[in-house]
């Protein structure tokens, strides 16, 4: 069974308790010699545990004035300070932070404890599949959903859902129109968003996708995979930008495929979506997704001075979706080993661990898989590449949609491209 405690691979020595003071500062004392010390007696290292208490949990005093917990939920009281579940050690650096979850782990275990209430997060493509399940995840510990999808009639029944399944509040789930296909939804929604849901982004996970469809073009003229899955989410994400803060966590969902991506004759032809002659759904799929890692980490970079954390991530291996739908030849696949695939609450759980962690509180620029980052592939991690990619894919939206919100963007790429040419 999966620990839900963060402090299993620490364990106290004999005579030694973990205790938290009343403002949650942790310390540890030795039973035997009454000894008091801020380091864990084992490992040398302060630990901190998260300034509001777990989900479901408030503080008050018995008869005598000690401090005691409830657990509103099952009605169970405990002088222990139930955020010590959750301490975890003082970073040293950023990126000083420990496994605790793997490709078995469901999202709602990743959530156990964490109250979300008063938190603000707007999810693409999100009336079904991983999407949904990682709207739920976070609904159910109160935070406010605004689902960005394309059907209205399927988003309204996916709240419905949500609110049977969790007990969620309804008034915490909001749905906004977005078709990904038209880069004029895209501004129109980025727009809407200030007015009729919140003046600031706490999570903003870019979700939506398509996967093997035959070519065809969006309305802007455009392959279609290569805008549903990057091109949108692009702009749709510097548009928002003015509602993304110190703190925000922004999530583009990518996939290990994008580990098979090959950018032959994308710069020959100085366009980064595929074109009809050269056309494969799959590539289609693999560039699309290596787009995301790259673009995930060239605005981490951009953004690192303003503390807004930018992710990317593959949810899972051989997940089971209506994603394979538009394909025959994958819905036949993933028939035949679906008994081997990850189930909805696994497939959501590194997405809803990237949002909500707070061991990565200003951790920026990584990919994450099975709920820890990794290297992603060669080819992302090509910055000049990457930059590339970019100044295409700006050029590609400012021909269509003109420079409203992006000419910053445009402007450092020509500054960079023009310092590369002395």
């Amino acid at each position: 069974m999966h620990n839900l405690d963060s402090d299993s691979e620490d364990e106290l020595p004999p005579g030694w308790v973990e205790k938290s003071t009343d403002d949650g500062n942790v310390y540890f004392v030795n039973s035997g010699t009454n000894k008091i010390q801020w380091t864990h007696p084992r490992t040398g290292r302060k630990k901190i545990i998260p300034q509001d208490l777990p989900f479901g949990w408030t503080k008050t005093v018995d008869e005598t004035g000690k401090t005691l917990y409830v657990q509103h939920e099952t009605g169970n009281k405990t002088y222990v300070d139930p955020r010590l579940a959750f301490a975890t050690e003082e970073k040293k650096h950023v990126n000083d932070f420990r496994q605790r979850f793997d490709s078995s782990t469901t999202a709602f275990q990743v959530l156990h404890g964490i109250d979300l209430s008063g938190k603000f997060a707007l999810i693409t493509g999100c009336n079904a599949g991983i999407g949904y399940e990682t709207a739920k995840s976070l609904a159910r510990h109160g935070c406010n959903i605004l689902m960005a999808n394309r059907n209205m009639e399927a988003t309204k029944k996916a709240i419905a859902d949500i609110v049977k399944e969790t007990n969620a509040s309804e008034d915490n789930l909001k749905s906004i129109h977005l078709d990904l296909a038209s880069l004029e939804s895209v501004k129109k929604c980025a727009m809407t968003v200030k007015t009729i849901f919140s003046d600031y982004l706490d999570i903003l996970i870019l979700n939506a996708a398509v996967f093997g469809l035959p070519y065809t073009e969006t309305i802007d003229k455009l392959e279609t995979t290569f805008q549903v899955n990057y091109l949108a989410h692009l702009y749709f994400t510097l548009l928002l930008e003015p509602l993304l803060k110190k703190g925000t966590r922004v999530i583009f969902v990518s996939s290990e495929s994008h580990r098979f991506a090959s950018l032959q004759n994308v710069f020959t032809q100085q366009n980064v979506a595929m074109t009809r002659d050269s056309y494969s759904s799959m590539m289609a799929y693999n560039n699309s997704k290596l787009y995301m890692v790259m673009i995930a980490k060239i605005l981490s970079e951009e953004w690192r001075d303003k503390q807004i954390c930018v992710n990317s991530l593959h949810p899972g291996n051989m997940v089971y979706t209506n994603l394979s739908k538009s394909w025959w030849l994958f819905r036949l696949l993933f028939f035949i080993v679906r008994p081997f695939t990850k189930s909805m609450q696994q497939a959501a759980a590194t997405t809803v661990y990237t949002a909500v962690a707070s061991e990565l509180d200003n951790v920026t620029g990584l990919y994450f898989n099975n709920c820890y980052y990794c290297a992603p592939s060669e080819l992302s991690r090509d910055e000049d590449l990457a930059w590339e990619v970019f100044t295409l894919s700006l050029k590609t939206i400012e021909e269509r949609m003109g420079s409203d919100g992006i000419q910053k963007y445009i402007d450092k790429c020509m500054t960079r491209l023009n310092g590369e040419k002395k």
